[in-house]
């Protein structure tokens, strides 16, 4: 378990693993809305080499990146249906290819998710104060 006290130190953070993440890797995000995902997704992919801006892919689903060291396939399934849509979109390809994947809501397809997923869980705790944040990987 990580406390991070800013958005930059979430940026920092992300972007660390980023600098880490190796071809084939898979990470989930979750959190509820608000929480800090995309800050983290924004320094994951910096970490990753990736220059140009990064937002979530609410109403795509999807969004891929290619410039950095790695491909980084960022995914919101935020607002899927149901699975059937991840097939719609071939997430075979991206989750069993040689980029690293971040799902955001990823609790939402949980039956599609191979079992070696790095699973990171973002929660705020207001007694702590408004930025801070309680960050779990597994």
């Amino acid at each position: 378990m990580i406390e991070t006290y800013s958005a930059g130190e979430t940026y920092e953070l992300g972007k660390k693993i980023g600098e880490q993440a190796k071809a084939g890797e898979i990470y989930t995000l979750i959190g509820d809305l608000g929480v800090g995902k995309t800050v983290l997704t924004q320094g994951l992919a910096a970490g990753l080499g990736i220059a140009e801006p990064i937002c979530s892919p609410t109403f795509t689903i999807i969004q891929i990146y290619e410039e950095g060291r790695l491909p980084f396939y960022h995914f919101d399934v935020y607002r899927i249906g149901d699975v059937e849509e991840m097939e719609e979109v071939g997430y075979e390809d991206y989750f069993y290819g040689e980029g690293v994947c971040l799902i955001e809501w990823a609790n939402l397809i949980e039956e599609i998710l191979p079992e070696n997923c790095r699973r990171i869980t973002i929660e705020k705790d207001l007694s702590k104060g408004y930025d801070y944040r309680r960050i779990t990987l597994s």
